[in-house]
């Protein structure tokens, strides 16, 4: 008569490999931080202008500044710098007259790029930062095991997607936002100071009204 016990030791040992497969599967972060976090990246974009004799730009190539900032969609976070070889005042005032109208300051400083820059010529660069995190949403988890109360594999996504997104300034994710000068603390600082110096409403007294009938009102 045959035996069973092989088949009894199959199915064991299928019920095990279930097991260490669902094991494998399990979320793995005990901690709090999420596994997903903001990346950060950089890149510069160039554009060469022609210069003239006395450093100034041209009204043309004014114009074509302006209109490579309007292509860029330059805004709030981005950083322009300038790689002037002379470093004419000229060229930088005509430069920063353009980067006012989208109300950016020059950069004191430019990021090495490729190419050289020659005399008679300035180039302008954009620095641009963005921000994403890579592999959000993260479904990853097989199983709904956890033996070790640990985080989810997409624990944190939606709310760094969502900071990555909503910062302006993508560097700020980076090292901070940074101080912008005693004139921002000035300008914040007008409302709490008009509250403090206005005179209190009822330091002259209560207005008196009189609520008798005018004079012929009445019979």
């Amino acid at each position: 008569m045959p035996t069973t016990k092989p088949l009894a030791g199959a199915a064991l040992a299928l019920s095990l490999a279930l097991v260490l497969s669902g094991c494998g599967g399990m979320a793995t972060n005990a901690s709090l931080d999420s596994v997903h976090q903001p990346v950060v990246e950089r890149n510069n974009y160039v554009l060469d202008l022609a210069t003239q004799s006395d450093g100034t730009l041209a009204v043309a190539e004014q114009r074509r500044l302006a209109g490579w900032f309007e292509t860029m969609d330059l805004a709030y976070g981005d950083r322009v710098s300038i790689d002037d070889p002379l470093g004419s005042p000229g060229t930088r005032a005509s430069i920063e007259a353009v980067a006012a109208r989208f109300a950016i300051v020059i950069a004191e400083t430019a990021p090495v790029t490729e190419g050289d820059v020659y005399p008679g010529t300035v180039r302008v660069v954009v620095t641009r930062t963005v921000a994403s995190v890579p592999g959000c949403p993260d479904w990853s988890a097989k199983s709904d095991a956890n033996a070790r109360n640990a985080t989810s594999p997409g624990y944190g996504c939606a709310v760094n997607a969502n900071l990555a997104a909503m910062v302006a300034n993508k560097e700020d994710l980076v090292r901070g936002a940074r101080g912008r000068g005693d004139t921002v603390v000035m300008s914040s600082s007008k409302a709490i100071d008009a509250y403090r110096t206005q005179e209190p409403t009822g330091k002259e007294g209560l207005k008196v009204n009189s609520t008798s009938k005018s004079a012929g009102g009445g019979n």
